[in-house]
């Protein structure tokens, strides 16, 4: 980073991850696609120096730890890096490495494009309406690990402080069996998340971002999460926005139709409208209006639920990709936003899409634009030609089901002459 902006070798050094249990084989069609890629792009001008880092059950077994310091300090060298799917267990054993990589390197923005792309199979009559970008906060919310088991001494001590100091009903909580969780919300981790969302709104020129929130019931944490939202953009971005929070004002003051006026005003001008989005109400308006659903801004928790839902849309988690992004620092994580599905590890049959895209994101991120197009055309080019893994094709009836390596020599050849 030098002075607020990457500053990009020909020849960067970028880490990588391979990932757990398909994470190896996804990754090698992967990486012959994001070079073929750029060898398209740029000749011998320009060439990703790919150097491998461990983490996941990989490491364990050369290191003896599933994170190794290594791993941290390479990433936070060469700034930029992508990775596989990584294991994580449920209910019991370490927590996830993927929320470890996130807090460790304070990648607070977990940004997850969900577009369409024609051919693919999905449970919408208009799936070609959702082109949705999704910024979840990253750092904080229930995803922080302050959590007690029930049981033990610090459940229970929890429960005598929130009891005793709080005047929290005594009866609220049963003894010996209740574990507890906190759910931390604050407003500079807020407002740098939303920040983010509004800059990229207005730099892809997006018409709306949608503060998505629970602020009707939690009231302090996801209703200060919408309140610093506006706050932000309010502030910050001035006459290049309008918010939902300005039109309820005009509308206290002057009444309905000067808000709808000066509404009207706003999106004629091209301002950014910021609105919001109760969460279990989003997910609504995500299935019936995906159109209006354009950027979104949310907490953690509401962040990892909306975005899987919207990669069903489009064909599910093999077509999704995601990032997880410092803005300040520049530091970056791409990544396959699936799971490990260690049942078909080496079986050459799962979707490489989502790190495939995943990729693509990298190239736009670091500014190689032109490889970043001639892959998205090649993915839509080999989707237009029915040439699908078997996630997709087992619900087309006229598709050429191929393997995890021949999808992404299909994508390869899809290239030529780009």
């Amino acid at each position: 980073m030098r002075d607020g902006r990457l500053s990009v070798p020909d020849f960067p050094v970028i880490p990588f991850l391979e990932g757990d249990g398909t994470g190896p084989e996804i990754w090698r069609a992967a990486r012959k696609v994001l070079d073929a890629a750029v060898r398209t792009a740029y000749g011998d001008r320009r060439k990703i120096v790919w150097k491998e880092v461990l983490a996941g059950e990989k490491a364990l077994r050369e290191t003896g730890t599933y994170l190794p310091e290594e791993t941290l300090t390479a990433i936070a060298e060469h700034v930029v890096a992508i990775k596989g799917p990584l294991t994580t267990p449920v209910g019991e054993g370490f927590r996830s490495l993927n929320v470890a990589l996130r807090q460790l390197l304070d990648l607070y923005a977990c940004v997850r494009p969900v577009r369409y792309f024609p051919g693919v199979p999905s449970p919408l009559v208009r799936p070609e309406r959702v082109n949705t970008v999704i910024f979840r906060e990253n750092t904080e919310d229930v995803y922080a690990g302050l959590e007690w088991a029930a049981g033990t001494p610090e459940a229970e001590a929890l429960r005598r402080f929130l009891g005793e100091r709080l005047g929290v009903a005594p009866d609220r909580f049963d003894a010996g069996t209740t574990a507890f969780g906190l759910k931390p919300i604050s407003e500079r981790r807020s407002k740098r998340l939303v920040r983010a969302a509004i800059r990229y709104a207005l730099e892809y020129g997006r018409k709306s971002v949608t503060l998505v929130h629970k602020g009707n019931i939690m009231k302090f944490t996801e209703g200060g999460f919408r309140r610093w939202g506006y706050e932000v953009a309010e502030e910050e971005f001035g006459d290049r926005v309008f918010t939902w929070r300005e039109y309820e004002r005009v509308k206290a003051e002057k009444g309905e139709a000067a808000a709808e006026e000066l509404l009207a005003e706003a999106k004629a001008s091209g301002r950014l409208i910021v609105k919001e989005a109760i969460a279990d109400n989003a997910f609504q308006q995500l299935i019936l209006r995906p159109e209006e659903m354009d950027v979104l801004a949310t907490t953690n928790l509401n962040g990892d639920y909306l975005s899987d839902a919207a990669a069903a849309l489009a064909g599910g988690l093999g077509m999704a990709p995601g990032a997880n992004i410092n803005y300040e620092t520049g530091h970056a994580v791409f990544e396959a936003t699936h799971g490990t599905a260690p049942k078909y590890a080496g079986k050459d049959v799962v979707n490489p899409t989502s790190v495939i895209l995943s990729g693509e994101m990298m190239l736009r991120y670091i500014g190689w634009h032109e490889a970043a197009d001639v892959l998205l055309r090649a993915v839509e080019k080999t989707l237009a030609a029915r040439i699908v893994t078997q996630d997709l094709g087992r619900h087309m009836d006229d598709a050429t089901i191929v393997g995890t390596q021949a999808f992404g020599d299909a994508l390869v050849r899809h290239m030529e002459g780009a």
